[in-house]
């Protein structure tokens, strides 16, 4: 028993070695990014959106590559993009009493518009790569629409949320980030199925922090 897994463990170390060494230059600037981008919005910092905005745009083209295929999780990163433009123009407006947007938390009516949002993402974004497929759309087809879609439904969602500085955001970005680690792996993108490993534990560190802000501003 202990042999086994000390020969799986042998085997995923090698793999994953082999992983590192064919993972593209363009990738690793796209983590770089994206992780600096986590850590802006964790502090609550502008920058968190033009960060965003380049690690997003590189990973439009990572992953329509024919060997990736993520093209779900393509079509969210553009998404991303307006939605760090938008993000980036409400962060920086006054509202009617000159102040900034604050951190506040989801109310009923928050989580059923945001539990409603997935699901018509969920459902609009898989009818979308079957029918795609069904017509012979090869290249814009993926061989895991449901997880690929059922991550991108959550990350629109969070994305969403964070725009408003709802602290549920990193809920959503938690739960995204579970399941992105794995399947980016299995694609052989192993830094950024690395770089989600990073984006969970900074969501959580996330969550903490934007949930104690909110605490202090309501004491």
């Amino acid at each position: 028993m202990l042999l086994e897994i000390s020969t799986s463990f042998s085997q995923f170390i090698y793999t994953f070695w082999q992983n590192v060494q064919d993972t593209t230059l363009l990738e690793i600037i796209a983590v770089g990014f994206g992780i600096a981008s986590v850590l802006f919005a964790r502090k609550e910092n502008i920058w968190v959106y033009p960060t965003g905005i380049i690690s997003v745009l590189i990973y439009v083209y990572i992953l329509v590559q024919p060997d990736v295929k993520l093209y779900a999780d393509a079509g969210i990163n553009i998404f991303y993009f307006g939605m760090s433009v938008y993000g980036w123009y409400k962060w920086t407006q006054k509202g009617q009493n000159k102040k900034e947007l604050k951190i506040t938390m989801n109310s009923k009516k928050d989580w059923v518009i945001s539990v409603i949002g997935f699901a018509v993402s969920f459902v609009m974004i898989v009818f979308l790569l079957k029918w795609l497929k069904a017509n012979d759309a090869e290249y814009w087809s993926t061989n895991i629409p449901y997880i690929d879609s059922f991550t991108t439904a959550i990350f629109i969602v969070g994305m969403l949320l964070m725009a408003f500085k709802k602290v549920e955001n990193w809920t959503f970005w938690i739960i995204g980030d579970v399941i992105s680690v794995p399947l980016y792996m299995y694609k052989g993108l192993v830094f950024t199925g690395f770089q989600f490993l990073v984006f969970l534990v900074l969501a959580v560190m996330g969550y903490i922090e934007w949930r104690r802000k909110y605490l202090l501003s309501e004491s």
